[in-house]
């Protein structure tokens, strides 16, 4: 006979606990406790009576198996090429930010069968959308329900390619005590999609929701069962959308695609650059331009930087779209080894657009509008700044500094500031000038004058 107690389970790493705690040991977030009702049963572990069959590996037969595409470059770009058969996919993002847009504009495309599983809206509200997005499909079919039975059901009738579920905070098992939406059901309800999508195989599309930290709604746990993760990110002041992979085991994590949100849906952004640079033509105090390497592709964007006075005993330090911890090391930095004083100055960090970059390459052009802003000269806005800033003060070399100097040469830019010590990797002869400097004080000399 199986049992039911009560555990209490951490919302944002999993850990377990027979008593309520504020404060959870292993992540030490304040509380993130909820009650969880579980089954326990006496299980024995048995020997199988007849023989097992193990394959040796040169002896398995794995075919190459032809992708879905979605018809959406830049999404099929993140996933690695097109949705893989038999592949568990999680999408996240902010509430608003445009995962059901997302999601329904890519499978629309799909030439195979798609079935839209849909837990928050009736089928009447997908049908309003799909005319929003002008979407004219052939095999899609719609299904408002929660019950994770009714839906397999439903899979096992219509037999289709893509499932998409929306979202899985909302879909339950019955034979679960727990409610919808809690640790427990979400595990089950996607452990169980999951076995039917590698038996099946038929892909699925996961949306799920993200808390106000910006975690996946759920334990940890979650992330590891699925076969891919893909972030939906952006500012809701601006209409830019980045789509990032935080886990693939079917291609690279490195992949991001661009999305402008307009009325009538998603579209893709095949030159970000040039969407990242608007309005950077005007020569402003503590404006940079640099190049980030995003999956395989450079991006070009501004670095804005504003340093003004404090008044009061505890300076500023504001970052949008950086790290805010690395600001604090760059401007030590830039205190000892290019005698800089900004200790006392408020300092505000921006990249133009509402893009995020953790690439230590853009680490010169930060360092260079903020002294470009704190002496009130600007940067020639027709120059692109490349480079690591070193704890010793040194300009460290970057990867792919190519692929960076021939997109700046493509926008029309006339001079690249880069490593000393990737000016010998360069094998092509680029038009665009190439200026390299060694360390911070050389580089800040050549842009400030």
């Amino acid at each position: 006979m199986s049992k039911t107690r009560i555990k209490y389970i951490c919302s944002k790493c999993g850990y377990e606990s027979l008593k309520w705690l504020g404060k959870c040991p292993e992540c030490d977030d304040w509380n993130t406790f909820t009650e969880e009702i579980i089954e326990t049963s006496k299980r024995r572990i048995t020997t199988a009576k007849t023989k097992v069959s193990v394959a040796k590996l040169d002896e398995i037969s794995a075919d190459k198996k032809e992708r879905i595409k979605t018809g959406i470059a830049e999404f099929d770009r993140v996933l690695g090429g097109g949705l893989m058969p038999g592949s568990v996919i999680l999408l996240v993002g902010d509430p608003g930010i445009g995962k059901s847009t997302l999601a329904m504009q890519a499978v629309a495309q799909v030439s195979e069968k798609v079935l839209y599983v849909t837990g928050e809206e009736s089928d009447a509200q997908i049908k309003l959308r799909a005319s929003r997005l002008k979407l004219v499909p052939d095999d899609f079919f719609v299904f408002p329900e929660t019950d994770l039975g009714h839906i397999i059901a439903a899979i096992n009738n219509v037999s289709p390619a893509v499932v998409v579920i929306d979202s899985i905070q909302t879909i339950y098992r019955p034979e679960l005590e727990n409610s919808p939406g809690t640790i427990t059901q979400i595990r089950e309800c996607t452990s169980l999609l999951m076995e039917e999508a590698k038996r099946k195989h038929f892909s699925v599309i996961i949306i799920g929701h993200v808390t106000k930290e910006g975690m996946v709604a759920g334990p940890k746990i979650l992330e590891h069962i699925v076969d891919t993760v893909i972030q939906f990110e952006g500012d809701a002041h601006h209409s830019l959308r980045i789509l990032r992979a935080q886990k693939n085991r079917f291609g690279s994590t490195n992949e991001i695609g661009v999305f402008d949100m307009r009325e009538d849906g998603l579209h893709e952004v095949l030159n970000p650059s040039e969407l990242f640079l608007n309005g950077s033509e005007r020569k402003t105090p503590g404006s940079a331009v640099t190049s980030s390497i995003e999956g395989t592709r450079p991006i070009l964007l501004e670095v804005q930087a504003l340093v003004t006075t404090s008044n009061y005993g505890y300076p500023q330090r504001v970052t949008t779209g950086f790290d805010q911890r690395r600001l604090s090391i760059l401007l030590a930095v830039l205190e000892k080894r290019a005698k800089i004083r900004v200790s006392a100055n408020n300092i505000f960090v921006n990249m133009a657009g509402g893009v995020r970059i953790n690439e230590p390459a853009v680490d010169l052009a930060v360092c260079c509008s903020i002294a470009s802003s704190l002496f009130d000269k600007a940067i020639n806005n027709k120059t692109v700044v490349v480079g690591e800033v070193g704890l010793g003060g040194e300009i460290r070399t970057v990867n792919n500094i190519e692929k960076r100097i021939q997109e700046a040469e493509r926008l029309g830019f006339k001079r690249v500031i880069v490593p000393a010590g990737n000016s010998s990797g360069i094998s092509s002869t680029p038009k665009i000038e190439i200026t390299s400097v060694e360390n911070l004080t050389d580089a800040i000399k050549i842009l400030l004058g």
